[in-house]
This record gives C-alpha cells, structure tokens and sequence, in this order.
C-alpha cells in the first residue's frame, strides 16, 4: 500500500489527470443534481407517459442557443390563457345562459413562422363556440363557427384544420394567420389576439388557452413527442454513472478476487477458473445481451447483472493471474506460509494488496466501456423502457430520422454527452496508470 500512497503524490505532476477529474465530477454533479431536481419516479413519468405536462412544448424544436447562431429572431412559445393574460367578459341571457366572451391577445415579434397552433379548452358543458382571429393590421377572420366541443378538456388543432387551410388559399393555418399580406414569406409582426364566443348554461364554465408553438425550446431542445431532451441528458448522467461504476466495480473487484485466489489454491479450482475464461473469452458479449433482452428482460438492474457475469472470467482473468504468479513467489509470502498463515489470510493480507495499485487504473478504464455498452443497448432498442438515457435520446433521434430532417442536435448533444464521459475517465486512467505502474512511471 507503500506504493499506492506515494503514487498520490505525483497526481499534481499529471495535468491530464485533473482535466479528467474535473470532467468526472461534473457528470457526478449534474448526476446529483438530476436525482434531487428530478426524482426517479417523476423522470420515468415524464419521459414514459408525457400525457398533459409537455403540451405547451413544441414538437422537435432546437435549442434556444440556435439563437445565437442566426441573424433572425427565432420564434419561441407563446401561451396566452383565460386565467393568465386572456381577458373574460359575461352577459346574462335569460334565466338560463349566459354569453361568454374570452380574448386572448398576445405579441409576436419574430421572424420566422411558428410550428404549430393549438387552442386548448374546458368547458362543462358540450357547447358550440365561435372563434375569430384578429391581426395586427385589424384584420378580423373568423376561424371556426359552431365548433362543438366537449364537456371536458378538448383541443382545437388549428394548424390541421382542413378547412382553413383552404379559406387560407392553400397555406398551412400557422402561416396563413401570421403572413403580411404584403410578403407571405414573412410573419406580420405585432399584436394579435384570438376571440371565443360561446352560450353555456348560466351555472356551468368556460376556460381557454391559447399555444403559439416556437422552433425553438429550453436548453436541449425537444424530440417527437414534445419531450425536453434535457431531462434525458440529465438523467442520462445519472444512469451513465451508475450503471459504468457499478459494473467496473463488479467486474474488476470479482475478477481480482477470483484471479488470486485460483492463483493461491491452484489444482482443480486455477483450472476450473481457467476453463470458464478460456470458454467466455469466445462467447461474444452484445449478441448474447441483445438475445436476452428481447426473450426475457430489459430491465437495466437485470442487464447490469449478466454484464457483470459475463465479464467476470474475461481477459482481465488472464492477466491477473499471470500477476499473481509472479508474486506468490515474493520471499515475505513464503515466509508467511512458514509461520503458518492461512490461505485466506495470505490471500486477502499479503497477495491482493501486493497488486492493489494495478487495480484503481484498471477499474476507471473499464467505466467508459461499460457507458457505451449501455448507450448501444439503448440504440438497439434494448434499454430500460422506463429510463431516459443517452441512448434512449440516440435511438429516437434514429427512428425519427433526425439527421435526415436536420434536428442535429437531437443527435449531437447525447453523442457529445458520451464521448466527454469516455475522455474523461481515460485521462483519469492512463494517468493513474502512469503514477502506479513502474514500467509506465517517468522520474
């Protein structure tokens, strides 16, 4: 242990080394941070069944520092409703109705166009309603008239309204409603605001919200499914750490372990030992997990165990053991055996700790490994299902063919993600190696 010591002391010899550090942390930082922000459970919701909580988010929308590399403004959201901005008027008819008058008005000052225009109500009753657009030039259009809509919160797809694609003369409702007149090509800026007319019953209600849906959304954009892409890469981090450091952890501590102690007590269990790896080493790992995740199990507690089994009797094997050949033949372990020491305690006091220093620069080359294997299983659809991961973010990003419709940072920011990860536990490593190894160590 003389020598794992004294190799800490070179750490500040080894700029490599803090860079990796530095990197590391940061990941076990934000991994902190996801886990308090986000707790598990409210991150499989949000991600598995996103339902109501991201649909004020438009659809596969960049990044709002896409802004900074353009000259145009890019549109953001806009929501507008009854209880927030919206102004409500009421007009008794009768002993029984009574008229409603909701207007929603709002600004506009971007340059391009918005992605989608949706008109959220709740009424409590099954009611018609009238709806009227209103321009900053004062031009009035009415949208809708008689629209029934439910008793219970009901959407108004404007944008896919086929009919007002038609009163519009062809054009999409979301740029339609938004283009000057005398440039299509270009929104009209200013204030608008959108009117509902409605009679409901004289006890019952009428709520309304307005969504102007932008190109562009939070920090790391959003996917498909109006899903924000940092709750991925931030809960990405939290698996990425758990699921690498468990399984370098797993793997190379079993495999010390299993090494020495088939070294020591040699005979039928060093060749039982040697048998299983020499069997292992030719079995190839990613077809036999991408098998059992499509037969039984995808959990990533399930996958994380065969991966530790089946890494177990690898190369490392091999390698430990021819270690610990060498040193079973150092003159302090045989004069412990002449004093009459155990083979348990010759093996946990004297022949581990002979080799411990190999084993921290082993262990944090191996995590990189490990958090791409995840990431791959994830990309073949085989991930957690009720995980957001980096590579869950890669395989959607694939099936939506991102790149294709140039969403690249839906590719870009868990790929960046991952090789920061693998950059940053190699420099740690091939540094620790350097100070720990005598061969490697420079004076």
């Amino acid at each position: 242990m003389r020598g794992f010591f004294a190799g800490l002391k070179q750490v500040r010899r080894y700029p490599s080394l803090a860079v990796g550090m530095v990197i590391v942390l940061a990941f076990v930082v934000v991994a902190t941070y996801a886990v308090i922000a986000i707790p598990p459970a409210e991150a499989a919701r949000l991600w598995t069944r996103p339902g109501v909580a991201w649909q004020e988010n438009p659809r596969t929308a960049g990044p709002v520092w896409l802004d900074l590399f353009t000259r145009d403004k890019l549109p953001r959201t806009v929501v507008v409703s009854s209880t927030n901005g919206g102004v409500r008027h009421e007009q008794p008819l009768g002993d029984e109705m009574k008229l409603i008058q909701i207007t929603l008005p709002f600004r506009y000052d971007y340059d391009g166009f918005p992605s989608e225009l949706n008109l959220f109500t709740n009424s409590s009753a099954p009611i018609p309603i009238s709806v009227s657009w209103r321009t900053p030039d004062g031009r009035e259009l009415t949208i809708a008239e008689a629209r029934y809509i439910r008793a219970a919160p009901d959407t108004y797809y404007i944008s896919q309204d086929s009919k007002l694609y038609k009163l519009l003369g062809d054009r999409l409702p979301h740029y339609g409603l938004f283009a000057d007149p005398q440039d299509m090509g270009k929104p009209l800026k200013g204030n608008y605001e959108i009117k509902l007319i409605a009679e409901i019953p004289r006890d019952g209600d009428l709520s309304a919200k307005l969504v102007v849906y932008g190109r562009i959304h939070g920090l790391a954009g959003t996917d498909h499914l109006r899903r924000d892409i940092s709750v991925a890469l931030l809960w990405g981090a939290v698996i990425a750490m758990i699921f690498g450091l468990l399984a370098a952890v797993g793997t190379t501590v079993l495999t010390y372990f299993l090494a020495a102690t088939g070294t020591w007590l040699g005979g039928k269990v060093d060749r039982t030992f040697q048998w299983i790896t020499q069997v292992n080493l030719i079995i190839p790992l990613l077809p036999v997990l991408i098998m059992f995740g499509h037969l039984y199990d995808r959990s990533i507690w399930t996958m994380l165990g065969l991966v530790i089994a089946l890494n177990i009797f690898a190369a490392g094997m091999v390698t430990y053991r021819a270690m610990f050949l060498q040193a079973k033949e150092a003159p302090y372990i045989e004069a412990a055996q002449a004093y009459g020491a155990r083979n348990w305690r010759i093996i946990f006091r004297y022949l581990m700790p002979r080799l411990a220093p190999t084993l921290l620069p082993e262990f944090v080359l191996v995590v990189p490994s490990f958090v791409f294997l995840e990431a791959t299983l994830s990309l073949l659809g085989l991930g957690d299902p009720n995980l957001p991961t980096w590579g869950k973010v890669l395989e959607d990003a694939y099936r939506q063919g991102a790149l294709y419709h140039g969403h690249y940072y839906w590719i870009l920011e868990p790929a960046i993600l991952l090789v920061l990860v693998g950059v940053g536990f190699s420099l740690i490593g091939y540094s620790l190696d350097r100070i720990f190894n005598p061969k490697l160590r420079t004076v």
